[in-house]
C-alpha cells in the first residue's frame, strides 16, 4: 500500500469515512461531523413516517420490517425511534473525545449541497445526450408513486432518500465492495473503487423499479439513475457522507416539489 495506505490508515483511525482526507473537526468528513449533520434529516423522516404510512422509502429496509412484518404499534416504534436517538447522543459523546464539530460548517455544507443538488441533473442530462445518445425525454417519468403522493408525504420520502439510501448504497455497498475488492481480493484500489462505483449505481437503479411502488422499467429512467448512483458515490468518497445525504435529499425535494 505504500505511503498512500499508511495516511489512509491513519485518516481511518482519525474517524475519517473511507476515500476522505481533510482537517478532523473542521471537515464535514469526519465521521462526528456526518453523524451530527445527518441525524436532523434522520428524525425527521422517522417521526415523518408515522403520517405517511403505508408509504415508506424503499431502502428503508428495517422500519419497513418493523412495521410489516412484526406489526410494530405507533408507540412502540416512537420507543424504537428514542432508543436509536439515545444511542446517537452515546456516539457523539464518545466520538468528541477524540472529534470535534465544527457548528460553522452547517450553512457551508447545505450551500455546497444544494449547488449540487441543483446542478446534478443538467450534467447527467449533458451525459445522456452527448455522451450516451439516450433522450432525456426517456427520463421525464421518473418519481412513480411517490410523485402522486401529498406534498407531506413528498417531503418526508425525499429526507428518507437521503438518508436511508446513502447509507445502505454508498456508506454501505460503495464502501463493503470497496474493501472486498481491494483488500480481501487483491485488486488495485483505483479498480476495485470503481468497480465498486458501477455495481452500486447499477443496484441503485435498480431499486427504484422494484414493486409495488418502483417505476416502470425503461431506459431512459434507468440510465440516468445509475449516473446519479455514480454522481452520489463520487460526492461520498471525495466530499463526505453528509453531504451526499443532503445532495441526494435537496435533489429529490427540487423534483418532487419543484418540477
Amino acid at each position: 500500500m505504500g505511503s498512500t495506505g499508511t495516511v489512509r490508515s491513519k485518516a481511518m483511525k482519525q474517524g475519517k469515512l473511507p476515500g476522505l482526507g481533510g482537517k478532523v473537526g473542521r471537515d464535514p468528513r469526519n465521521l462526528l461531523t456526518s453523524l451530527v449533520l445527518v441525524f436532523p434529516l434522520f428524525l425527521v423522516y422517522q417521526l415523518g413516517v408515522l403520517f405517511t404510512l403505508p408509504v415508506l422509502n424503499g431502502a428503508d429496509f428495517l422500519t419497513v420490517f418493523l412495521f410489516k412484518n412484526l406489526g410494530l404499534s405507533k408507540g412502540t416504534y416512537l420507543a424504537y425511534t428514542f432508543a436509536v436517538a439515545v444511542t446517537f447522543a452515546i456516539a457523539v459523546t464518545v466520538l468528541r473525545h477524540k472529534q470535534r464539530f465544527d457548528p460553522r460548517l452547517i450553512v457551508p455544507v447545505f450551500l455546497e449541497s444544494a449547488i449540487y443538488a441543483l446542478t446534478m441533473g443538467s450534467l447527467i442530462v449533458f451525459v445522456m445526450t452527448r455522451g450516451l445518445g439516450i433522450s432525456p425525454q426517456l427520463a421525464g417519468g421518473a418519481g412513480g408513486f411517490v410523485a402522486q403522493q401529498s406534498f407531506g408525504t413528498r417531503v418526508v420520502m425525499s429526507l428518507g432518500a437521503g438518508v436511508y439510501e446513502e447509507t445502505v448504497f454508498r456508506l454501505g455497498i460503495l464502501t463493503g465492495l470497496t474493501v472486498l475488492f481491494g483488500r480481501v481480493m487483491g485488486m488495485r484500489r483505483w479498480i476495485a473503487f470503481v468497480l465498486a462505483l458501477l455495481l452500486q449505481a447499477l443496484l441503485f437503479s435498480a431499486m427504484h423499479h422494484i414493486p409495488p411502488y418502483g417505476d416502470q422499467l425503461h431506459l431512459g429512467i434507468f440510465v440516468f439513475r445509475v449516473l446519479a448512483g455514480i454522481c452520489f458515490g463520487l460526492l461520498f468518497w471525495y466530499r463526505g457522507f453528509a453531504i451526499a445525504v443532503y445532495t441526494h435529499a435537496l435533489y429529490d425535494l427540487y423534483v418532487f416539489l419543484l418540477k
